[in-house]
């Protein structure tokens, strides 16, 4: 490198946006993604002891899957060299396996190949880089913003480790802002500024785990707010606001508006209007909520509430779940609102529901009444001189696989705690119920 390169590195680095400045150097400088780079993980030992296999990141933007690359590149006695898969070709791969098969052959020296938005690579380009993955001439590491089990060639990920970046904890991207505020060397500490606790909250919100959003929100409010009297650039909850262009709603995650919300939204789907259903659903997302805490509200509504009336709500509300700790914001929002809307829309049903309740309450009531010799364990020695399993009627030997016995404590003979209701598939319950008894004598 001659002396007008390195000016114009240096140049760039202090012009770059303030989310490049505020990359990390070293593995222990990086802000969240605990569950791959805790000092016990195999990602950070790795790295640590630059002992790197092929490697493939994927996550959702703004996660660190570059940051991670980068902090290899200033780790690892290897040569490092970057491709973006947008702009570069095979003629570039080429290039550098060229250039890598030299360095191995000449210094004994590894080369760690970076690709970012290594799914844009046809199957053909993926397919030049195996032989010199397998034989080490390259060390991979691809990155994606895309499941690399549907988008990278099988073979390039047998021979690589897989690791999801989940995007950044409130906490995590909180701890970014505050750096990047007061960092004299790389962030944004030579502008004297300084952040409301409310604001920076407001911006960990609101950002979606996304920290290269947090950070262009508080380079744009540094830069364009005027000075105070005393001199300091004061980013408030309003700065904040508008320079991550979100509007600020009224929701106190601690607060009697949160509780407000989450009740109108569960009191819409027992009432069954999806239209407030999504409202409400929708005002908790813009406000920043969980989607965690939100489709665990659903699920228990599907239960609670329609239970029987439409067996498939739980379903679907357990499928929603599921794939919200999947995908994450902001997609997960339309798996919610799915599932919203049908709990809303299902008939409904609190049978269930009260039966577990009326059962609860009588064995609070009652204790532990005598279970029917019948039905107690028959099979151990000695049990038919106790009478146990004695006499036990197999349901499967008599007509529609139904007979007439004693399945309650004796005590509670005739009692009753499930009454399936009118509606939706209770109906067919309550005559299903209904005709067994019937044929049964009962």
């Amino acid at each position: 490198m001659d002396l007008f390169e390195y000016m114009k590195e240096k140049n760039m680095e202090r012009e770059s946006p303030l989310a490049a400045r505020m990359r990390p150097v070293t593995i222990d400088e990086v802000v969240g993604q605990e569950h791959i780079l805790a000092p016990d993980k195999l990602l950070y030992r790795a790295i640590k002891a630059d002992k790197l296999s092929s490697l493939i990141f994927f996550g959702p933007p703004g996660t660190g899957k570059t940051t991670l690359a980068k902090v290899i590149a200033h780790t690892t006695s290897a040569e490092f060299k970057q491709l973006n898969a947008t702009i570069s070709g095979k003629k570039d791969m080429e290039e550098v396996v060229s250039g890598a098969q030299t360095t191995l052959g000449m210094y004994n020296k590894k080369t760690i190949l970076f690709i970012d938005e290594i799914h844009r690579f046809n199957k053909g380009q993926q397919d030049f880089l195996l032989p010199y993955v397998e034989d080490g001439t390259v060390i991979l590491i691809g990155a994606t913003t895309e499941n690399p089990y549907f988008e990278v060639n099988s073979a390039l990920i047998s021979r690589s480790m897989i690791f999801e970046l989940k995007p950044l904890s409130t906490e995590n991207i909180k701890t970014l802002i505050n750096r990047a505020v007061y960092d004299t060397e790389k962030g944004m500490g030579s502008y004297n500024a300084y952040i409301d606790d409310d604001a920076a909250e407001f911006l960990a919100d609101r950002s979606e785990g996304d920290a290269r959003s947090a950070l262009n929100a508080i380079e744009l409010g540094v830069m364009s707010t005027e000075p105070d009297a005393d001199g300091r650039i004061h980013i408030t909850i309003d700065v904040a606001s508008e320079c991550i262009q979100k509007k600020v709603l009224r929701y106190d995650k601690n607060g009697d508006n949160h509780y407000d919300t989450i009740s109108a939204f569960i009191k819409s789907m027992r009432g069954s209007d999806p239209d407030a259903a999504v409202y409400y659903l929708a005002r908790m997302l813009e406000a920043g909520e969980d989607p965690k805490f939100i489709i665990r509200r659903i699920m228990i509504c599907a239960s609670e509430d329609v239970g029987m009336a439409d067996p498939q709500a739980i379903v679907v509300a357990e499928a929603a779940a599921g794939i919200v700790e999947r995908v994450g914001m902001p997609e997960a929002r339309i798996p919610l609102s799915q599932a919203a809307v049908y709990v809303a829309t299902a008939p409904k049903s609190n049978a269930s529901y009260l039966a577990i309740g009326q059962a609860a309450e009588e064995v609070r009531s009652s204790g532990n009444l005598p279970i029917p010799a019948h039905l107690q364990v028959g099979s151990y020695k000695g049990a038919e001189k106790l009478g146990h399993g004695q006499d036990y009627k197999y349901a499967h030997d008599y007509p529609n696989h139904y007979v007439s016995q004693q399945y309650l404590p004796y005590e509670l003979t005739g009692k009753e705690f499930y009454n399936p209701t009118g509606n939706g598939y209770e109906v067919k319950v309550r005559e299903h119920m209904k005709k067994l008894h019937k044929e049964a004598g009962e």
